[in-house]
C-alpha cells in the first residue's frame, strides 16, 4: 500500500510538471479574432495574454463604436482562448492522474 502511495505521488508530481510546460506551450498559442467587417482585430495568447490589437482608422472617430467592437471582438478571442486552454490542461491532467475511486474529475 505504501509503494502505491509513492507511485501515485510520483505521476502526480510528473503531472504537475506537464501541466506546467503545458501552460508556458500555451503562451505560444495565438487566436486571432476580427470583428465581421475585419475593423477591428486582436490577437491573444491561449494563456489569455493580448498579443496586439489592430484598429482601422474609420472607429477612431466614433468612441462608442470602438468601445462595443472591442468588447465583442475581446470576448470572442477570450471565448477562443479559454477553450483551447482548458480542453489542453484538463488532457494533460486526466493522462496523469492516478486511478482513484470515486474521484473523476476529468471525466
Amino acid at each position: 500500500m505504501f509503494g502505491d502511495m509513492m507511485n501515485m505521488m510520483g505521476k502526480l508530481k510528473e503531472t504537475q510538471k506537464k501541466v506546467e510546460a503545458t501552460k508556458k506551450r500555451l503562451d505560444t498559442v495565438l487566436i486571432d479574432e476580427s470583428s465581421n467587417d475585419k475593423k477591428l482585430k486582436v490577437t491573444l495568447t491561449a494563456n489569455r495574454t493580448i498579443k496586439s490589437i489592430e484598429i482601422d482608422n474609420e472607429l477612431l472617430e466614433d468612441k462608442e463604436q470602438l468601445e462595443d467592437y472591442l468588447i465583442i471582438t475581446l470576448n470572442k478571442a477570450i471565448d477562443k482562448a479559454t477553450n483551447i486552454n482548458e480542453s489542453e490542461l484538463s488532457a494533460v491532467a486526466k493522462e496523469g492522474m492516478p486511478n482513484i475511486p470515486g474521484m473523476d474529475l476529468f471525466k
